[in-house]
């Protein structure tokens, strides 16, 4: 994993909370640092209220043993994630920030690629990614985002353009959309719309450049009535702010509550063999 890295002026955002699993943690960090031909400044760890206290030994080892400096916030309860991500965000000494989520696997080459169109003058940048369940090298499934602006924001109407965990973006675009904001598990693609919306420019290259930890239940919390209601409320906004038209939003309020409300084992075989290439994600906190 270890090899010879340049640096460039950008924080690695990592959030961590008590259901992490201290192993994954090392990779996800590794993969991100000394993994990388492009290694961030910084890495600013954000944890998510009290942790088990082999989890809690990890973050100081890793705190330890990094090349680069480690900046651990503490948050005196779990507040979930968008509370997590705004508090990294404040401490990020960085201009530029790079997403990653504590039990999945930065490619090598990740940040390179990004960092590369971020020099272009581009505000957010995504990849694709593969998913897997044990072994990041044996992936179940490719999700391939929506490249080149206008394919994104065609994309977006229907469904999440971007793979949160693979996000790299400028502070200056979060901030004049607000950062994140509370929206059930959906707060990656309401950031996504409001940033599209505010005029930033949004890529995404094609190639899996991350590897998505998929656990087994999975496809059981994309569902139930919770959310949906939230699938539903994010489709009122989107038609309120006119990027959806009426017509659109009555199809994906029937699309996406039918799809919500199906059982995990149908839910699994259409998102992997039909739609797995932009639902919102399912990620939380806590």
């Amino acid at each position: 994993m270890h090899q010879r890295s340049s640096q460039a002026a950008f924080s690695l955002l990592l959030p961590v909370y008590a259901g992490d699993d201290p192993g994954f943690l090392r990779l996800a960090f590794e993969s991100s640092v000394q993994g990388q031909s492009l290694r961030p400044a910084e890495a600013v760890i954000v944890q998510d209220g009290p942790v088990p206290d082999a989890l809690a030994r990890e973050i100081e080892r890793i705190g330890a043993d990094s090349p680069i400096p480690v900046n651990v916030v503490l948050l005196p309860e779990n507040r979930g994630l968008t509370e997590a991500l705004n508090a990294g965000l404040a401490a990020c000494a960085q201009p530029v920030v790079a997403r990653m989520d504590a039990d999945d696997v930065s490619l090598p080459g990740r940040f390179e690629r990004q960092w590369a169109l971020l020099q272009q003058g581009f505000d957010l940048v995504g990849t694709g990614m593969v998913e897997f369940e044990h072994d990041p090298d044996r992936p179940a499934s490719t999700r391939v985002p929506p490249v080149g602006s206008e394919r994104i924001r065609e994309h977006a109407r229907t469904h999440n353009p971007f793979n949160h965990p693979t996000m790299m973006y400028r502070l200056e675009a979060l901030d004049r959309v607000g950062r994140y904001q509370p929206f059930g598990k959906m707060e990656d693609y309401w950031l996504g719309i409001r940033l599209i919306d505010d005029g930033a420019r949004v890529e995404n290259i094609a190639d899996p450049l991350l590897a998505y930890r998929v656990g087994s239940g999975a496809f059981a919390r994309r569902g139930g009535w919770v959310e949906a209601r939230t699938e539903w409320r994010l489709q009122r906004e989107l038609l309120r702010m006119g990027f959806v038209t009426r017509g659109q939003y009555l199809r994906n309020v029937v699309m996406k509550g039918v799809y919500r409300l199906m059982p995990a084992s149908v839910k699994r075989v259409l998102f992997r063999g039909l739609i797995g290439r932009g639902l919102p994600g399912d990620r939380t906190a806590g």
